[in-house]
C-alpha cells in the first residue's frame, strides 16, 4: 500500500458532522450554533453561551433563571476534593492540579456505577453543569495556593466571571475587569474539532464517561501547541522587555527558526475572528490598569511580525498579556481556558454520543518487514 495517502495530524480530514460550531469562511466568523461569537460576547453573558452550547439556543428570561440557580448551588469545593488539592506539592503545574481535582469530583460521583447511565444525555448534562459550577473554585484555589492563602468561597449571588475573580481575588473588581474576563470565557469556550475537543470526543467514542473525557481534554489542553500558547505570549512579552526591543528579538527568533506563540492558526487564513473583540478587552485593561506599555508592546510585536511574514495574531496572543493584567500568575492562564472549553467539550461529548461511532483511525505500517525471534543464548 505504498500509494496510501497520509495526512500528518489528520490535516485536511473531516471526520463527522458538528451542529456546535463553526468558522464561516465567507465572514470569517466563529459562529457558535449559527452566532457570530463577536455578537454573543457583546450582548450575552458567559452563561446565556453555556446555555447555547449544550442545548442548541439561547435560553428565555426563565430558562436562564432556572440555569443560573443550578449553577450557583453547585459552586462550593466539596472538602474532598479541597483535600487532595492541598496534598499535592505546589511545584505541580496547575494543569495537573485541576486534572487531578476533575478526576476526584469524577469518582465520587456514585452514579457511574449505575452502568448503562454514564452515556445518558440528562446525566452527562448535569455533570456537565456541575464541572461547569466547581471550576471556578479549583482554578481560583489553585491559584491562591502558590500566592499561600486559603479558598474563598463562592457566592451565589454573582454571575460566573464575577464570582470567578471573587473566588481568585478575594474581592470582585471593577465592572470593566468582570466585562473583560467574561468576553474571554466566551472566546475560549468552543472551536470545533480542535486537538483537545476530538480528544474528548474520541475518548466519549469508547461509551467512556463525561469525566474521563474531560481529563483527556486538560491532557490535550496541556501543550504548548494548544492551549499552552497563551502562557508561551507571555514569557516572550518578559523576554522581549521594551516595546522598542520587540524587532531584534523578532529577527533573533525567526533567524533561529523558534516558533513564535501567538501567531497563526490551522482553521484561519485571513486572521482569527475572535482577536479583534479580545483585543478590545486588552485595550479596556491597559487603560484602567493604566499600563500602555502592554499594548505598545502587542502592537509592537505584531507590526514587526507582519512586515516579514503573513501570519497574524490568534486569540491567545491578546489574551495572555490581559490575565496577567487581571492578576493572574502566568502558569494559571491555561486553566483558564479549561474553565471556559469545559462548555464546549461537553457540548460536543454529547453530541458525539447521540449519533456514536467508535472512533478508530488506521495507520499505514512503516517498520521492519515479518521476522523471525532469534534463538536465545540461553538455550
Amino acid at each position: 500500500m505504498a500509494d496510501t495517502e497520509i495526512h500528518k495530524g489528520l490535516a485536511g480530514v473531516v471526520v463527522d458532522y458538528t451542529a456546535v460550531s463553526k468558522v464561516n469562511p465567507e465572514t470569517n466568523s466563529l459562529l457558535y450554533r449559527g452566532y457570530p461569537v463577536q455578537e454573543l460576547a457583546a450582548q450575552c453573558d458567559f452563561e446565556e453561551v453555556a446555555y447555547l452550547l449544550w442545548y442548541g439556543e439561547l435560553p428565555t428570561d426563565a430558562q436562564l433563571d432556572e440555569f443560573t440557580k443550578l449553577e450557583r448551588s453547585q459552586r462550593t469545593l466539596d472538602p474532598t476534593v479541597k483535600k487532595v488539592i492541598d496534598e499535592l506539592p505546589l511545584s505541580a503545574h496547575p494543569m495537573d492540579v485541576v486534572r487531578t481535582a476533575v478526576s476526584v469530583i469524577g469518582a465520587q460521583d456514585e452514579t457511574l456505577g449505575l452502568d448503562p447511565t454514564w452515556i445518558d444525555r440528562d446525566l452527562t448534562q448535569q455533570r456537565s453543569i456541575t464541572l461547569f459550577a466547581k471550576l471556578p473554585a479549583i482554578v481560583a484555589y489553585t491559584q491562591r495556593r502558590l500566592w499561600g492563602k486559603e479558598l474563598v468561597e463562592p457566592r451565589d449571588d454573582l454571575g460566573y466571571s464575577a464570582n470567578f475573580l471573587h473566588m481568585t481575588f478575594g474581592e470582585v473588581p471593577e465592572q470593566v475587569v468582570v466585562d473583560a474576563f467574561d468576553v474571554s470565557m466566551i472566546l475560549y469556550a468552543e472551536h470545533s474539532f480542535n486537538a483537545s475537543t476530538f480528544t474528548a470526543r474520541v475518548i466519549a467514542s469508547t461509551l467512556s464517561d463525561v469525566y474521563s473525557a474531560v481529563i483527556g481534554g486538560i491532557g490535550a489542553l496541556k501543550g504548548p501547541l494548544h492551549g499552552g500558547a497563551n502562557e508561551a505570549v507571555q514569557h516572550t512579552f518578559e523576554a522581549i522587555g521594551t516595546p522598542d526591543k520587540a524587532e531584534a528579538w523578532l529577527e533573533d527568533a525567526l533567524a533561529n527558526k523558534k516558533k513564535v506563540m501567538g501567531f497563526g492558526h490551522r482553521v484561519y487564513k485571513n486572521g482569527d475572528s475572535r482577536v479583534p473583540t479580545m483585543l478590545t478587552a486588552l485595550e479596556t485593561l491597559t487603560a484602567y490598569y493604566e499600563r500602555p506599555e502592554v499594548l505598545e508592546m502587542y502592537h509592537a510585536l505584531d507590526d514587526a511580525m507582519n512586515a516579514r511574514k503573513p501570519i497574524k495574531p490568534n486569540l491567545d496572543y491578546p489574551s495572555g498579556p490581559a490575565y496577567n493584567l487581571i492578576g493572574f500568575d502566568t502558569t494559571m492562564f491555561t486553566p483558564l481556558f479549561i474553565a471556559a472549553r469545559i462548555t464546549g467539550w461537553t457540548a460536543h461529548v454529547m453530541e458525539q454520543l447521540a449519533a456514536n461511532s467508535l472512533i478508530r483511525p488506521l495507520s499505514e505500517y512503516n517498520g521492519p518487514e515479518q521476522r523471525e525471534v532469534p534463538a536465545s543464548e540461553k538455550n
